[in-house]
């Protein structure tokens, strides 16, 4: 009989193994997939496209897994990303028409764009974790906010006339070669007709995730982190641990807010514009990342790693219906239908989803 209970434990903990992983098998059957039935999926193009469409939903997906965590949501990331586009397009262009150089302008321009774009996560907090207002309605409040300055902003129309260096920067890679010519850094080089670039690794990509690299080494390793699980975990025990939660959650909500600004600031240096609704299609996403990635909405659990391989779940999802041929909505419902599938996971079998690496 001992036996027999040795061997139904042994499996049992195999299947939750297995379980915990699921997303890395089921990004990896979407790969396969999509490399059979779409020829050129799998090139360096392809994937080269993928790494372009990443730096947004990775920086509010890492938004939103810090947030999760303790137990909260930002619904507001969406329109800050848009917001701090529009506030840095029109930061710079003011300062190009004042004479200042263009690469001053872009600096001094995402600087102050930057000390804004936190002014949402810092209200955030003050409202939920010093007023006790709940989450859903204090960030969905600051969403109207900032949307409605940003179309106050740009007064019905796109931000524009930056000056092309934010568009080479934006849209340069690490690694620029020109075979047999050149090979160049940052900046993509200026070809010639019958000449073929090749780029390797987008500059925003690279920013992006330097970025999940630091705030994941915070979160896992740091005592920060361990406060922020330790919020969403049980919030009284942690009160009476001695952790100061409403300053802890008014620097969750800041830190969201810098993600959404920095994915804002990517996007008015890739598109050369800003746009009020430049981030509205990523919240859905972003959230998304963060449950299949095995976060719980009840908080306590969540990890930046694991976020990412969310995050590429849905990029190769739309890069690969994309190459098909199928429009943007197919995504929209094969989304929502993951996130459906992962949080009746969460409800009835969490130790798939939450089970300790």
């Amino acid at each position: 009989m001992d036996n027999i209970t040795i061997k139904k434990n042994g499996l049992h903990e195999l299947f939750l193994q297995l379980g915990n992983k699921w997303i890395f098998f089921f990004l990896l059957l979407e790969v396969i997939i999509f490399s059979i039935i779409s020829p050129g999926f799998f090139s360096l193009n392809g994937i080269q496209t993928i790494l372009n469409n990443s730096p947004s939903i990775l920086l509010l997906g890492l938004a939103e897994t810090f947030v999760i965590i303790t137990g909260g949501i930002d619904l507001s990331v969406g329109f800050v990303m848009g917001f701090s586009s529009v506030v840095s397009a029109k930061l710079i262009v003011t300062f190009v028409g004042l004479g200042m150089n263009d690469a001053l302008s872009i600096i001094i321009g995402i600087v102050i764009t930057i000390c804004i774009g936190i002014i949402p996560g810092f209200l955030n907090g003050i409202l939920i974790g010093r007023y006790k207002v709940p989450a859903l309605i204090a960030t969905f409040s600051m969403l109207g906010i900032t949307h409605g300055i940003s179309e106050l902003l740009i007064e019905g129309s796109a931000a524009k006339n930056l000056p092309a260096l934010a568009g080479k920067i934006g849209n340069g890679s690490l690694i620029n070669m020109v075979p047999g010519k050149t090979v160049s850094f940052f900046i993509s080089p200026t070809i010639q007709r019958g000449e073929h670039l090749i780029e390797i690794l987008p500059n925003m990509f690279v920013i992006a995730f330097i970025f999940v690299i630091f705030f994941a080494f915070i979160l896992k390793s740091t005592k920060f982190g361990q406060h922020t699980y330790a919020i969403g975990g049980n919030i009284d025990a942690a009160i009476r641990a001695g952790i100061d939660v409403k300053n802890h959650i008014i620097k969750i909500y800041m830190l969201s807010s810098l993600f959404a600004t920095i994915a804002g600031i990517i996007y008015m240096l890739r598109f050369v514009t800003g746009k009020a609704d430049s981030g509205v299609m990523f919240l859905l996403d972003s959230i998304v990342a963060v449950v299949i990635g095995g976060a719980s909405f009840y908080g306590g659990f969540g990890s930046v790693w694991k976020t990412v391989i969310g995050c590429f779940i849905i990029l190769v999802l739309e890069n690969g219906l994309r190459m098909l041929g199928f429009p943007t909505f197919y995504k929209l419902v094969l989304v929502g239908v993951i996130l459906i599938f992962a949080v009746l996971v969460d409800q009835f079998s969490p130790e798939l989803l939450h089970k300790e690496d």
